[in-house]
């Protein structure tokens, strides 16, 4: 039985990768800002991160936020993963960061660097959008009667639960470096997903397609987040829908 430290552990992803690994035998410690007993900002790092590394093996680090402060945070969980003699360190990471030119992506690539000049074991692996985050992001833009989207832009969502199957298999394993990508089943064009999302949650809005200016934008329309040599997932976005919505016609 390996012990495993699981940041963001109650977040999307790391709720799943913690319900893999303990249903598989294994001691997992839940580490998040409200989680107790093991409820810590690792933005701010301080002894509670010490006491959640204690006698911890491998570190699953899920935690993350667009807001900023991942740098911060990583710095502060790699050191308390040396002082604690911590063997292994996963990461979860974003298909494209090297690629985009995008905020929360530079400085998910930031965090990717600090993971391996940490001196500790280390795995990562980069995945594409999760389901959930496009229909978060069309939940929000379909409150307009007009459907805005960026114009020439395709996607790669990929189920969350896929990518949680595979962490958590990595985590079990021995330190691999940067493992292949996971790229979601389809690369579909935005307007078609924001359609199937449409279509699935009943609403009626007109799509327009917008061209946008800007390096990252031309990044994402040459499709630099995209993983089509790696379509290792398998639930499609309108599978999601349905379990997602039901019977269908229900907001989501």
């Amino acid at each position: 039985m390996t012990k495993i430290l699981v940041t963001g552990g109650t977040g999307t992803l790391g709720r799943l990768v913690t319900e893999r690994l303990r249903a598989d035998g294994h001691e997992v410690r839940v580490l998040s800002r409200h989680a107790q007993p093991y409820a810590v900002d690792l933005r701010k790092g301080g002894p509670g991160l010490d006491a959640a590394m204690d006698g911890v093996d491998t570190v699953v680090h899920c935690a993350s936020s667009p807001n900023g402060g991942d740098e911060e945070a990583a710095a502060h969980l790699i050191a308390a993963a040396r002082r604690g003699g911590v063997r292994h360190l996963v990461y979860i990471s974003i298909v494209g960061v090297d690629r985009v030119p995008f905020g929360y992506y530079k400085s998910k690539l930031a965090v990717e660097r600090l993971v391996e000049e940490s001196g500790l074991g280390w795995t990562v692996l980069r995945a594409t959008q999760f389901h959930d985050l496009l229909v978060r992001v069309l939940g929000i833009l379909s409150k307009s009667p007009v459907l805005l989207l960026p114009a020439h832009v395709k996607d790669q969502p990929i189920e969350v639960a896929e990518v949680a199957d595979r962490l958590a298999e990595l985590a079990l394993g021995s330190p691999a470096g940067r493992v292949e990508d996971m790229g979601g089943p389809e690369v579909r064009t935005f307007d078609s997903l924001a359609r199937a999302y449409l279509k699935a949650t009943g609403r009626r809005r007109l799509v327009l397609r917008v061209p946008l200016r800007g390096k990252a934008y031309e990044a994402f329309r040459s499709g630099g987040h995209l993983a089509p040599e790696h379509v290792v997932g398998k639930g499609t976005f309108e599978e999601y829908l349905g379990r997602r919505v039901g019977g269908g016609g229900r907001r989501v």
